[in-house]
């Protein structure tokens, strides 16, 4: 979410830092839900849902429109060609999440070029298992997510713009620095 805010967000128009923030956001909405529903209130235990749940063809049927490239892409271009920073901020953000999902998804990847293609690129890195140098990825993810939120902080003045940023920034932070490791800190492996 703050590296797309980082990216798309432009202080002039305060709404793009939502916008970018929620674009940032949209593309695991669907997967929340799904693991939230099935946890929560389905009382099927997460180990299950990240083993089985996810792999199944009605979750990934899901991943693979939320994480479309063509999705986000006609989403960017409708923003850009009207001229609407908003839709651009949150578009923009969306399909960067996509392309970073693209890169660091190794067994758990998505089929991206939906509908055009069920091809599945399975990243010889992952943003999770240690085995794909997870632990690599989730230091540079930290690195990522502190100088976004600096950068943010300085670029966007107001208040509760700062507050926003600080806040997301603590969600990824301060797990790390009370448990001292990145074990778990995406909820996988």
């Amino acid at each position: 979410m703050l590296i797309g805010a980082a990216v798309f967000a432009r202080p002039i128009v305060p709404a793009t830092l939502v916008a970018a923030l929620l674009g940032g956001l949209a593309p695991d909405l669907p997967m929340f839900a799904l693991v939230l529903w099935s946890t929560g209130l389905a009382g099927v235990p997460e180990h299950d849902v990240f083993s089985r749940l996810y792999f199944l063809d009605s979750w990934q049927a899901v991943f693979a429109v939320d994480h479309s490239f063509f999705v986000w892409g006609l989403l960017l271009a409708l923003g850009h060609w009207r001229g609407h920073l908003v839709l651009t901020a949150f578009a923009g953000s969306g399909f960067l999440h996509a392309a970073i999902d693209f890169l660091t998804h190794r067994d758990d990847a998505r089929r991206q070029l939906w509908p055009v293609s069920d091809w599945v690129f399975r990243s010889p890195v992952s943003y999770w298992d240690p085995n794909y140098y997870g632990t690599i990825i989730s230091v540079v993810e930290l690195g990522l997510v502190l100088l976004a939120a600096a950068f943010l902080c300085r670029l966007h003045r107001k208040l509760w713009q700062r507050a926003l940023i600080v806040l997301l920034a603590a969600i990824l932070v301060v797990p790390v620095i009370v448990t001292g490791g990145f074990h778990g800190l995406h909820g996988m492996g």
